[in-house]
């Protein structure tokens, strides 16, 4: 059996300050730089490092480079905004309005990640469903961390209707989008979250979200 990796307590503060300084990069900031293919890779073995239920690695990545395609997607972003912006009211709706939320176009690289289900039974998740769902979910986070590592900024789109982005795309009926995800170098990565920057929200301390023992 090989030894195990054990890490160095330098290593383990430069995983914190991936962290801590991992971005959403939205698309006023990206480079027209094109990302190489092993740097693509890189990417992707990152997500395909992801834990995933029962060792099911539900996931499947479409990588998008061509302009037409960015554009039929960025049409159903368009559509899915004007909705959204009915949400908010006031000023609330005013800031909305003013933040730039994705980097389709200015994108040298989208990837569409989707969860495909398995036929038949997973280990681990027949009493949680939803599982598989949150696996994939793992594989972006791990291709955020790589991204950053990496000095390329990553935006993570929801603002799409999902079965728009599936037609644009030709995915499978059983596939389901998990994430919209637009990569590429970038002209600076904000040293706190934008929009706490841009006081959207604050952040919570972590006294108020952690629970000992019970809940009360």
């Amino acid at each position: 059996m090989q030894s195990q990796r054990i890490f160095t307590t330098q290593e383990q503060q430069l995983l914190e300050e991936l962290l801590v300084h991992r971005r959403d990069v939205r698309g006023n900031h990206f480079l027209k730089k094109s990302i190489p293919r092993e740097v693509i890779d890189k990417l992707i073995k990152a997500a395909l490092a992801a834990p995933s239920v029962g060792y099911s690695q539900p996931w499947e990545f479409v990588l998008i480079q061509d302009q037409k395609t960015k554009q039929a997607i960025k049409k159903t972003f368009s559509e899915e905004t004007q909705r959204a912006t009915l949400q908010f009211t006031d000023q609330k709706q005013k800031e909305y309005n003013a933040l730039k939320l994705e980097g389709i176009i200015e994108a040298p690289l989208n990837i569409a990640v989707f969860y495909k289900p398995k036929n038949g039974p997973v280990l681990g998740q027949t009493s949680m469903p939803d599982m598989g769902k949150y696996s994939v979910v793992c594989a972006i986070q791990n291709m955020w961390l790589m991204a950053r590592s990496l000095n390329i900024g990553m935006g993570w789109v929801s603002i799409l209707d999902p079965e728009k982005v599936k037609k644009v795309l030709h995915a499978p009926s059983e596939n389901q989008l998990i994430g919209y995800l637009c990569f590429g170098y970038t002209d600076m990565f904000y040293n706190q979250p934008e929009l706490e920057l841009r006081k959207w929200d604050r952040k919570k301390l972590q006294n108020e979200v952690v629970i000992n023992e019970k809940y009360q």
